[in-house]
């Protein structure tokens, strides 16, 4: 027997017409200033306005899961020069909660934050945490990993911490499955974040402060993505009854099967960068940016590593947020233009030179790659030290790839970055080499 297709969240045309009056007549407090575009790949430097202050694209966001980034203070973090970052709706709706940051005059005045704040919205729990959650059409229910009671996350909720969080942009809820996942869960977790999408902007209680992101899914699968999209290439399987309710929902609710039909004010490429194969990730990153609107911007989630962030611009993403940095700092990881430094390795025991020579940030400034590690041995500073230059290295590197997309030298700016990161052409990653043959780059 054929499973049914799933359409709306509901059939009542009088409460579905008026949610869908709703998402189109929002008016954003966004805009978008395209200032440059490559007229050889598809990058572009943008100006993105938002309420708290501007924001230099393309950028890398850091992630500050509860409030915080791990091994960095606020202060050090505005003092680096980053214009926004990250935090997690999941478990900062857990704890502290929704009601104590309120009072604090939301996540900006809870973590004394200037600048702007992007939160997810919980969904990705939805893999992380896979044994604790169960996906309904209602929501995700959790045990919660602190007590184990049972919590919902539906979009309403999820939107309704969101506003107390008073982020300048926010993400929908979408049904999250990872992305080595194939069959009919893809399908079913597509067209369930479309009806999703729609709750959440209903949800919204502060459309001219906060900026709701739609979140594009689709897995590995290139005619989901493309229906997730566009509609264009939505199929319908099922009996004649599937068939005929399909016909009738086209014809009476023609911007349902499709996102950005939606009134929102960008857009994320989700269910990417969870351990597929590096083809497939960039065809599917590249098909999505082309069905995407010019004028709104477009974030690629969960993308940190520099080699992923250079050639993902070339493929005209616009944003992007990763732990990565942050993460491998821990472990004594220090990113630099030739790839890492392990900054505990006995090599560097007598190295008296900064992580980077050519690297301004205060740790590179004050410490050597020799007192980074004796401090390794007994200190969690060094964590804090190593933190802080990762950071500068990615907001430095996406600053230096704005800049030479503006000066029209993108291309050559690849060629050079590729040359640094790696000792020979022929041990060039072929996925990067692939992904940027698709937008005119090629190596001698």
């Amino acid at each position: 027997m054929a499973a049914p297709i799933e359409f709306g969240a509901d059939t009542n045309t009088s409460e579905t017409n008026m949610s869908l009056k709703k998402a189109i007549s929002t008016v954003p407090p966004l805009t978008l200033r395209i200032v440059a575009e490559c007229p050889v790949t598809k990058a572009r430097a943008c100006d993105l306005i938002l309420p708290h202050s501007a924001v230099n694209t393309p950028v890398f966001m850091p992630v500050g899961t509860q409030g915080t980034l791990k091994g960095i203070t606020v202060d050090q973090l505005d003092a680096l020069g980053c214009q926004i970052c990250l935090g997690n709706t999941y478990h900062l709706g857990m704890r502290p909660g929704p009601e104590l940051i309120e009072k604090a005059n939301g996540l900006h005045g809870f973590m004394n934050w200037k600048r702007n704040l992007l939160t997810d919205s919980g969904g990705f729990q939805m893999v992380s945490l896979v044994e604790l959650s169960e996906v309904t059409e209602e929501g995700v229910k959790f045990k919660s990993p602190y007590d184990g009671k049972e919590i919902l996350l539906s979009p309403e909720k999820s939107i309704s911490i969101q506003n107390s969080l008073g982020s300048d942009i926010m993400m929908q809820l979408d049904d999250v499955v990872s992305s080595t996942v194939t069959g009919p869960r893809v399908e079913e977790a597509m067209h369930r974040s479309i009806r999703w999408l729609d709750r959440c902007i209903a949800a919204n209680k502060n459309p001219d402060k906060q900026n709701l992101f739609a979140i594009i899914q689709g897995g590995l699968n290139a005619e989901l993505r493309k229906a997730c999209l566009d509609g264009k290439t939505f199929c319908c399987r099922g009996t004649l009854l599937d068939f005929c309710f399909f016909i009738w929902v086209k014809i009476s609710f023609p911007r349902f099967v499709e996102m950005t039909k939606r009134d929102v004010p960008g857009f994320a490429i989700g269910g990417l960068s969870g351990g597929e194969e590096k083809d497939d990730f960039w065809r599917m990153v590249t098909l999505s940016t082309d069905h995407l609107p010019r004028e709104k911007p477009r974030y690629l989630m969960g993308v940190g590593y520099a080699v992923d962030l250079v050639v993902c611009v070339a493929l005209g993403c616009d944003m992007f947020d990763c732990v990565f940095p942050t993460r491998t700092a821990r472990f004594g990881s220090a990113l630099v233009p030739w790839g890492s430094l392990q900054v505990k390795n006995k090599q560097y025991a007598k190295d008296f030179q900064p992580i980077d020579p050519d690297c301004q940030c205060p740790t590179c400034k004050r410490h050597s790659r020799a007192y980074l590690h004796a401090l390794f041995k007994n200190d969690t500073a060094a964590m804090h030290h190593v933190t802080i230059h990762n950071i500068a290295y990615q907001l430095n590197l996406m600053r230096s790839v704005r800049q030479s997309i503006i000066e029209g030298r993108f291309p050559d700016f690849i060629r050079m970055f590729m040359k640094r990161m790696f000792p020979s052409s022929a041990q060039y990653p072929s996925w990067a080499v692939d992904a940027l043959a698709s937008v005119n780059i090629t190596f001698d």
